[in-house]
């Protein structure tokens, strides 16, 4: 009877799969294809494939899909959808980063072949820099503060980085000076994501037009976006496109309450070229790795100077790890830190935003990369007494606490 009525809810499926809407009109599908339905791969079916074999790993940046977030996280009578960077192939928005800058110094010929790679991260450009050196041929150099996790040093020595970690007392400036004197000692070839253009121009090439083209896809206006900052590239080249081409769009920029650089008024003082003389002083420790440096970097200070915020959210102690938490156990999205403390401004701008509005928040990168961090705290690696209580439920196979 279990078998019959599997049939019978198999066949159920796949004749109403032809009127779900957003399928198309004529179905043309196998029947598996018709019970697993849509992917969201360019609106393709699942199993159809990505498409053709790219030639390498660096043409697989971009065009993240964004997902909409359900009524168990988003107030009443607005949308929330959620970039999703993660889905770059190093599983990171700065992906997008490393790509620009490497091809950009090709290009202009500040980069040759055999020549060492090196930049100072608190660890996703890294990532994303030993990715593209890999793929390219470039012996690379990561310099690193103490206190980022150890899983991204690691990520970083997998894809063949040498990677210096500097200490804790010097905070992110003590990383870009290393990074700097180790470049100039050795003739190196040094990315400076917080100062070069490359960095800002390809998200005002790519992101901010992936999001208004998927939202025209399905007539929405885009009312807010929502974004943090680490070097102000995606805040500023997005940034700028919304404002020349959805000018409409309000451009709310979030800081960790405990680091509230902008929020001070007071500016970073500069080398000769745009790198930071010294740790701001409205800098604090903050949980939220890869967010406001201890310093304002200058690609973020030029887009703050084309006033291109709207609105600016101060994320409290603790929301971040709580947010990401949730958006895990209630959506099935694992986001880092920074991730949960952007949907947290993007869940309050909502609040506060009239009925209908439609905002998109950014999720910089994925929960794995924070295993060893306060994200993963509450998490037991062993059996908690729950889990312990359902294996006993059944006598075979118990692992008893040692």
């Amino acid at each position: 009877m279990k078998f019959a009525s599997l049939i019978t809810f198999f066949a159920a499926v796949e004749l109403s799969s032809a009127f779900v809407i957003g399928q198309p009109k004529s179905v043309t599908k196998s029947t598996s294809m018709s019970l697993f339905g849509r992917g969201k791969n360019k609106g393709k079916e699942r199993g159809d494939g990505y498409g053709p074999p790219l030639d390498n790993i660096s043409e697989t940046v971009g065009n993240t899909p964004m997902v909409k977030i359900s009524d168990r996280l988003c107030p009443e009578g607005r949308t929330i959808y959620a970039k999703c960077e993660y889905f770059n192939p190093l599983s990171s928005v700065k992906d997008r980063l490393a790509l620009s800058i490497i091809e950009t110094a090709e290009k202009d010929g500040s980069l040759k072949p055999g020549d060492t790679v090196i930049e100072a991260t608190s660890g996703n450009t890294g990532i994303a820099v030993a990715m593209m050196c890999a793929q390219r041929g470039y012996p690379c150099v990561i310099c690193m503060a103490e206190p980022f996790s150890v899983e991204r040093r690691k990520l970083m020595r997998m894809l063949g980085a040498k990677v210096i970690v500097t200490p804790k007392a010097g905070k992110g400036t003590g990383m870009v000076e290393k990074a700097a004197e180790l470049a100039e000692k050795h003739g190196w070839f040094l990315c400076r994501q917080f100062e070069t253009d490359a960095n800002w121009k390809f998200h005002e090439e790519t992101t901010g037009p992936e999001i208004c083209n998927d939202l025209n896809a399905i007539n929405a206006k885009l009312d807010y976006w929502v974004t943090g900052y680490g070097t102000g590239g995606t805040f500023h080249g997005a940034g700028k496109y919304f404002k020349a081409n959805s000018p409409d769009t309000k451009i709310v920029l979030a800081e960790p309450g405990a680091a509230n650089l902008l929020d001070s008024g007071i500016a970073t003082e500069r080398n000769a070229d745009g790198s930071p003389k010294s740790t701001h002083p409205a800098f604090k420790p903050h949980p939220i790795q890869g967010w406001t440096p201890d310093f304002i970097p200058l690609v973020l200070e030029k887009g703050m100077d084309m006033k291109l915020m709207d609105e600016y959210v101060a994320i409290p102690d603790g929301a971040g790890v709580e947010t990401s938490q949730a958006l895990a156990r209630k959506e099935g999205i694992l986001t880092g830190i920074s991730g949960g403390a952007t949907m947290w401004a993007a869940i309050e701008t909502a609040k506060n935003a009239p009925e209908g509005s439609v905002i998109v928040c950014m999720l910089p990168d994925t929960g794995e990369r924070y295993l060893s961090t306060p994200l993963f705290a509450s998490i037991d690696a062993d059996m908690n007494e729950a889990e312990l209580e359902i294996a006993k439920s059944t006598p075979s196979h118990i692992l008893l606490p040692a």
